[in-house]
C-alpha cells in the first residue's frame, strides 16, 4: 500500500516509522523544509526532553485538552516505549529533576539521527523541499496529494502531520490547518499555548522589567481569576521586559488560555499571579527568619538588609512593593511592617494582562476537532485513507510532559 506523510516532524517520522514497519507500506515522507525534525534540534533547549517517566495517570492529568482521546494511543505507545525505541537506536537515555527524559549525550541531534537511521533502515523514501498544497479526494475517498509546484503523488492513505502555528521558522506554519478545512475538518480555535504572560498594568510591568533577565528557582506560583486559583505550580520563573515567563508560567497559561470569558478577565485586570518566594517556609518560620536576620544587621539600613532573604536585582523592586522606607534603620521597623515584608515574600502580585505572541509560543492550542477523528487509529472519520498525527490535532499538554 502506498502511504504519504505530510510532514517529517517527530509525528511524521514516527507515523512512517510504525507504517513501514507494522504493514509493511511503501512509505513517502513530503517535507516542505530542507530536512526533517527542525522543531525536535530545538526541543529543551538544544538537549531534546524526549518525555517524562510518571506513570500514565499523571499524564492524562497534566493534559489540559482533550486527555481522554488519547487513552487508546497510549495504551498502545507509551512513553516507556519511546525510551526503549530511542535507546534500541542506540541513543542512551537519562533521567533528571521532575522524571524529564533527555539523551545522555544531552545533544538532540542524536535523537533525530535515532529516528533517521531507523528511516533509512525501513526504507522510507523522504523527499525535501517539497510543500503540499492540496489532498486530492475523489467520491470522498483519498487519492493522493497535489505540490505546489502542481506534481501530483498518488496515494492510497494519507497522513497529515504538519505541525501547529508555533515556531514557523521550523516549518509550522499552520498549512494542514488548511488542508483538512477544505476536506470539510472542523478546525478549533488556534491559539498560542505554553507561551509567556504579558504585562500591561504600570505597576506590575514596571516591577518585571526592572528584574528583567532575572530567573527564579524553587517558587511557588498561583494564577488566579477574580479571586479563583485556576493553576498553582512550584518551579522556575523568568522576568521579562514584557511580564513574566519559564517553565511554571509555560503551563499556566496552557490552563489560562481555557478559563471561560478569559479575555475580558485580563483586560479588566482579574487575572493575578501570586509568587511565593519562599515556599519551604510558612509564614510563622518566615517571621522567625526574618527577625533572626534583621538582629544581625540591626543598624543597617531597610535597604542593605536583604541580601539573604532575595537576589540582589530584586532587591529595590521588593522595598519599593512592600512601600517602607529604604533609608530606615532595621531595628526600627515595626512588628507591622515586618508583617507587611512577610506577606510580600509569601505573595508578590503581577497583574496579567494577556498571552505571548504565536511565534513566542512553544505548542498550539486548538487544531482539528478531535470529535471527527477515531482515537483508536487517528484516521478521520470524514475522509476514507486520511489519516492525522502530532500537534495538528486539537491536544496539547503542560510543559514538563512534552
Amino acid at each position: 500500500m502506498n502511504v504519504l506523510i505530510i510532514g517529517g516532524g517527530p509525528a511524521g517520522m514516527m507515523a512512517a516509522i510504525s507504517s513501514a514497519m507494522q504493514k509493511r507500506n511503501k512509505v513517502t515522507i513530503l517535507e516542505k523544509m530542507n530536512s526533517c525534525g527542525r522543531k525536535l534540534l530545538i526541543t529543551g533547549k538544544g538537549r531534546c526532553n524526549i518525555t517524562n517517566s510518571a506513570n500514565i495517570n499523571d499524564f492524562f492529568k497534566n493534559i489540559p485538552g482533550n486527555p481522554k482521546f488519547l487513552y487508546s494511543a497510549f495504551n498502545k505507545f507509551n512513553n516507556e516505549d519511546i525510551v526503549k525505541f530511542i535507546n534500541n537506536q542506540g541513543v542512551k537515555t537519562k533521567e533528571e529533576r521532575g522524571g524529564r527524559i533527555f539523551p545522555v549525550s544531552d545533544k538532540s541531534i542524536d535523537v533525530l539521527n535515532a529516528f533517521m537511521n531507523k528511516l533509512k533502515q525501513l526504507r522510507v523514501n523522504i523527499i525535501t523541499n517539497c510543500t503540499v498544497e492540496k489532498i486530492l479526494v475523489k467520491d470522498g475517498v483519498v487519492i493522493g496529494v497535489q505540490t505546489t509546484e502542481k506534481k501530483i503523488f498518488n496515494a492510497d492513505k494519507v497522513i497529515l502531520a504538519t505541525g501547529g502555528k508555533s515556531y514557523p521558522v521550523t516549518g509550522s506554519t499552520g498549512d494542514g490547518y488548511i488542508m483538512a478545512k477544505e476536506l470539510g475538518h472542523t478546525i478549533n480555535q488556534i491559539k498560542p499555548a505554553l507561551v509567556p504572560l504579558v504585562c500591561e498594568d504600570s505597576q506590575s510591568l514596571g516591577m518585571c522589567r526592572k528584574m528583567q533577565g532575572l530567573s527564579l528557582k524553587n517558587v511557588g506560583i498561583k494564577l488566579l481569576c477574580s479571586d479563583k486559583i485556576v493553576y498553582e505550580d512550584f518551579g522556575e520563573m523568568l522576568f521579562t521586559h514584557f511580564g513574566v515567563s519559564g517553565p511554571v508560567i509555560l503551563s499556566s497559561s496552557s490552563m489560562l488560555l481555557r478559563v471561560k470569558n478569559i479575555d475580558n478577565l485580563l483586560k479588566e485586570n482579574k487575572v493575578k499571579l501570586q509568587i511565593d518566594l519562599k515556599p519551604a517556609l510558612n509564614k510563622e518560620k518566615l517571621d522567625l527568619r526574618i527577625r533572626r536576620d534583621f538582629e544581625e544587621v540591626k543598624n543597617k539600613q531597610y535597604k542593605n538588609s536583604l541580601e539573604n532573604l532575595l537576589p540582589k536585582k530584586m532587591i529595590p523592586v521588593f522595598i519599593e512593593y512592600t512601600k517602607i522606607n529604604p533609608e530606615k534603620k532595621v531595628n526600627e521597623i515595626t512588628k507591622e511592617e515586618r508583617k507587611t515584608i512577610v506577606d510580600s515574600l509569601k505573595n508578590l502580585q503581577i497583574i496579567i494582562n494577556g498571552f505571548g505572541k504565536m511565534d513566542e509560543a512553544i505548542i498550539t492550542s486548538g487544531g482539528i476537532s478531535t470529535k471527527e477523528i477515531d482515537p483508536k487509529t487517528m484516521k478521520s472519520k470524514i475522509i476514507e485513507g486520511l489519516y492525522f498525527a502530532g500537534e495538528i490535532i486539537d491536544v496539547d499538554a503542560l510543559t514538563r510532559w512534552i
